[in-house]
């Protein structure tokens, strides 16, 4: 009797873990599906900058939306220093989910640096700066670029500005860096995307019909989404299309469309932006070079004065005399 319960307890416990990883691939699988930016232009770019100047998260978030970046105009050699990146939008504003229900934005960015910045360490970080980062997640595109950082996607409500803790090079240790001008490029975007790499749409875009002709059957699926038949005159044929669930349908049976009419609306709130600007990596001998010189100019005009006084004071006893 009792290795009977032991049996029943040990087929109980791997029903369990069988039932555990069951959800947790399907979790895996719908995260991919619909939030797995900027993953998607980790996998099929190998630089996310192409050389139009374009950043490759344009090519799945079609929409533009603005976006800001904020550096230090001038950074001395191995420092650490902010990067802020702004992200706006209207919170109140809810996105199609992959599911087809509603729910709040999340958002994602990249950013190239210069080669030879990077992320700053941990303990390299102060605790000022580890307080306005939270528990955001930062990783590098590729294993080799440590320059070039992402992060995303996260939750946009609490984090519609992003800081980006960055370590600038000492160009006496790395000899690939001097001190320079250095262009900084950044990607952002907030929602998800109207296409995916492999080319097919989500279902957070707009649905065209692929055919001329008239609507004679309109069929709600069950997981959500619709069937549409359209009925085309000049062949004598019957179209298909398909709606995945989220848009919202605009046409009705018995209307007539044409091809690449729109069937639904455009559910996208979302949308991408990229932004530039530049950071110079200063010599620190340079700033004590000018430091000195000011200070040579300030001695010089106070002594320029003070002899001018005494000047003035030995013409004065002239012309008493």
């Amino acid at each position: 009797m009792q290795n009977r319960n032991t049996y029943d307890d040990w087929v109980k416990k791997c029903i369990t873990q069988s039932i555990s990883v069951l959800i947790m691939m399907h979790i895996i699988n719908e995260t991919s599906i619909g939030n797995a930016y900027p993953i998607f232009a980790q996998q099929g770019y190998e630089n996310p900058r192409e050389a139009t100047g374009r950043i490759v998260c344009a090519n799945c978030h079609l929409a533009q939306k603005p976006v800001e970046i904020e550096v230090p105009q001038s950074v001395l050699p191995d420092t650490v220093f902010e990067a802020v990146v702004k992200i706006p939008y209207d919170t109140q504003i809810k996105q199609v989910l992959a599911n087809g229900k509603k729910g709040t934005l999340n958002v994602g960015a990249v950013l190239i640096l210069p080669e030879g910045f990077e992320l700053a360490p941990s303990d390299r970080i102060s605790p000022e700066i580890k307080e306005k980062i939270s528990n955001l997640y930062f990783q590098k595109y590729r294993p080799n670029k440590k320059n070039i950082l992402v992060i995303g996607p996260v939750p946009g409500q609490k984090t519609r500005e992003i800081v980006f803790p960055i370590l600038s090079p000492n160009p006496t240790t790395n000899k690939e860096v001097h001190f320079l001008k250095y262009p900084l490029y950044l990607g952002a975007n907030r929602g998800r995307g109207q296409i995916y790499p492999d080319g097919s749409k989500s279902n957070n875009t707009v649905y065209n019909a692929s055919a001329t002709g008239r609507v004679s059957k309109i069929v709600r699926k069950e997981k959500g989404g619709y069937q549409i038949t359209i009925d085309n005159p000049s062949d004598d044929r019957q179209v298909v299309d398909f709606v995945p669930p989220g848009p919202e349908l605009l046409v009705s049976e018995g209307e007539l469309i044409k091809v690449d009419q729109p069937l639904t609306n455009n559910p996208n709130v979302g949308g991408f932006g990229q932004e530039d600007t530049e950071i110079v990596l200063q010599d620190p001998l340079r700033v004590q070079a000018l430091l000195l010189f000011l200070a040579s100019v300030i001695l010089a005009q106070i002594f320029l004065v003070l002899k001018k006084k005494q000047f003035e004071k030995v013409q004065l006893a002239e012309m008493n005399f």
